[in-house]
């Protein structure tokens, strides 16, 4: 597999966040930036005032869709066969980088035969996007000599296709040859603060630390002989698998940090029921969450401003975390719950301090090798970094691509695992308010927080409103095949008819008890974005 393939799949982006400014074209499509990444938004809409072309992709109407140079609003998880459309035109209109694809692509036949049933026509079909926008669409992303950026979030990745549409928006990006250069790239955008440098660091359940395979002996002799240890060669279980493990008794015990899958986890009630049948529960965490009550054990953890450390943002930098108040109570840095955790079940654990952990990642991890807390004292380091006097890489693929060529797979269009129908005619689709992050855990004890957005509504488009008599601010039970919760509603045109969109932030709406556990067949990701439901008004 392509190096190219490896930055997608790691979630990375391939430019910095300050490359905004630098795009003559931007595409956004999944991700209301404005929401989920503000900081990130607000250069894109900077990038807009400055002369930028911007391209919005979003079923749902947002404020980067009213001031987009062209919005497509595409039927709710129909991606692949819009990206798909697009590659069709470029390739028909002839708008595609041939100097790009000859000299730094491999498997560019199977793209022309994949992509060559979809026609304007048929796409329409399938996404709802008439010919006019889909030709208007390829052309403006295509544009020769133009440096054009896709940045992209979980309204993309949350499908049970997600790995298909990301495969899609790469074969896009190498088709234009808009990789390598600043201004351009492919920008998935991190759903929290330290998600990429967990997954550098081997937070996921089919790689080693830095994205080494498990087929990759060399890296795990180097690990073995650090460690004194024998390590397994085998893959772990997805975190969304392992709900079905411990109910099938595979699973006795679980020890989860920083998690609350009571509200976060799709089909949630699944989730709880499984942590009510595990004989052994550890929950670390630093409040008591609702999964932490249901814990045997809970550890107290330090929150970010309560240790040293660093983080490694979603644009790959790596950063330093200080130290401003010692932690409450027992709360302890996760790093040392780990070690005397590890020192009492007899392996010792006695690094002196989080950088003494560093210097080991950074014998351990090509992409990190030349990366010292001296370096990052002021200003972060983007990796890969492979020697000290190494500046740090803002812009991946420049030139060439690290491991070979770029390599196009594209997928077929397969509609989402559950759609409307006679008993359930609606689509749900969770969001994000801009005042609250992830289940409020920790926002909604800010009171000045809480006052800017202290309940969830449910977006319901006019025409639906009117054919359910509702109106704004009715209270209404929202039904899918695994639950139902209660809120009031908004009547906005934001929503596409046919679709209801709720905030998940909220524990006393958990709209996550609604949502469904279909997995995407390789990245194991659950479709959040999409579920079939039903609506009653509240008397």
């Amino acid at each position: 597999m392509a190096s190219l393939a490896l930055s997608f799949g790691s979630g990375a982006m391939t430019n910095s966040i300050a490359d905004a400014q630098e795009s003559d074209v931007i595409m956004l499509i999944g991700s209301n930036a404005d929401t989920s990444h503000p900081t990130i938004g607000l250069r894109i809409h900077q990038a807009k005032e400055n002369g930028a072309q911007l391209l919005v992709i979003d079923p749902r109407r947002t404020a980067f869709a009213d001031e987009a140079d062209l919005w497509l609003q595409p039927n709710p998880g129909s991606d692949v066969a819009l990206l798909n459309g697009i590659v069709h035109v470029i390739l028909e209109e002839d708008l595609w980088d041939r100097t790009f694809v000859e000299e730094r692509t491999e498997n560019f036949e199977e793209l022309e035969i994949v992509t060559a049933k979809y026609t304007p026509a048929y796409v329409e079909q399938i996404t709802g996007i008439p010919e006019s926008q889909l030709r208007e669409a390829a052309r403006l992303y295509a544009s020769p000599g133009q440096r054009c950026a896709i940045y992209y979030g979980m309204g993309l990745a949350h499908h049970a296709s997600g790995t298909d549409n990301v495969k899609s928006i790469a074969n896009l990006a190498m088709l234009c040859g808009k990789l390598g250069m600043a201004g351009g790239g492919v920008n998935p955008l991190r759903g929290q603060n330290n998600v990429q440098g967990a997954c550098d660091m081997g937070a996921l359940f089919n790689t080693l630390p830095g994205y080494s395979g498990l087929n990759n002996n060399c890296a795990f002799e180097r690990y073995e002989k650090m460690w004194e240890v024998k390590l397994p060669r085998r893959k772990g279980k997805a975190a969304t698998e392992v709900w079905d493990a411990i109910l099938t008794d595979d699973i006795k015990g679980l020890y989860i940090v920083g998690e609350d899958p009571v509200l976060a986890d799709p089909n949630a009630l699944h989730a709880v029921a499984a942590l009510e049948k595990l004989d052994f529960l550890i929950v670390q965490d630093i409040f008591l969450t609702d999964t932490a009550k249901m814990a045997d054990i809970v550890f107290p953890a330090a929150c970010y401003a309560e240790k040293d450390g660093t983080f490694t943002c979603t644009e790959r930098r790596v950063q330093r975390v200080r130290k401003a108040v010692e932690p409450p109570g027992e709360a302890k840095a996760d790093w040392q719950i780990f070690c005397e955790l590890s020192s009492r079940m007899g392996y010792e654990m006695d690094y002196a301090d989080p950088e003494e952990i560093f210097n080991e990642v950074t014998q351990l991890m090509p992409q990190y090798a030349g990366i010292t807390y001296q370096r990052i004292d002021k200003v972060g380091l983007q990796w890969p970094v492979p020697s000290l006097d190494h500046p740090g890489t803002p812009v991946l693929h420049v030139g060439k691509f690290t491991q070979g060529k770029g390599l196009f797979i594209p997928e077929d269009y397969t509609p989402p695992t559950e759609l409307p129908d006679a008993e359930y005619p609606l689509i749900l689709t969770t969001i994000r308010e801009r005042a609250q992050y992830n289940f409020g855990s920790m926002t909604r004890k800010t009171k000045e927080i809480e006052a800017l957005c202290p309940e969830a509504f449910a977006e319901i488009n006019p025409e639906d409103a009117k054919r359910y008599g509702i109106v704004d601010l009715d209270e209404i039970k929202v039904s899918s095949r695994r639950g139902s919760v209660h809120l009031r509603t908004l009547i906005t045109d934001r929503s596409q008819v046919g679709t209801i969109a709720i905030p998940y932030h909220f524990a006393e709406v958990p709209v996550n008890n609604l949502t469904l556990n279909s997995l995407d067949r390789l990245s194991r990701s659950p479709q959040y974005k999409i579920c079939a439901i039903k609506v009653e008004k509240v008397t």
